[in-house]
């Protein structure tokens, strides 16, 4: 039997109850679930976290089969490498340019949870 990877990528600098759901629910589709984290050269959050401390916080949920840190120029990179069978994209995500061919899901939005500052 095949193992049917689901792929998800985001920032993650500080974990919210609408991370931990959009993880679970992309776990589903799935048998395993890896989580490619915004290189910290393209994370541009005002609250931004350095990605080891950001990989520990997601590792301690343990949903996450494996967390990998993406590429600093080429998104698309840890795609070919993971070679997911899904990629699942939260409500404020875009698809890479370059994956258009792969099937992808987009979970919706958790009530009001967000790390953006207003």
């Amino acid at each position: 039997m095949l193992t049917k990877k689901v792929l998800v990528g985001g920032c993650f600098n500080k974990i919210h109850p609408g991370h931990i759901y959009f993880l679970k629910t992309a776990k589903k589709l799935g048998d395993k679930l890896v989580v490619v984290l915004t290189n910290d050269k393209n994370n541009k959050k005002p609250y931004v976290l350095p990605a080891k401390e950001r990989k520990r916080s997601l590792k301690s949920l343990n949903i996450a089969d494996k967390i990998l840190i993406g590429h600093f120029k080429d998104k698309t990179k840890i795609v070919k490498k993971v070679k997911p069978n899904i990629i699942v994209l939260g409500y404020d995500q875009e698809l890479p340019e370059g994956l258009e061919s792969l099937k992808y899901v987009r979970i919706k939005k958790l009530s009001n949870y967000s790390t953006r500052l207003k």
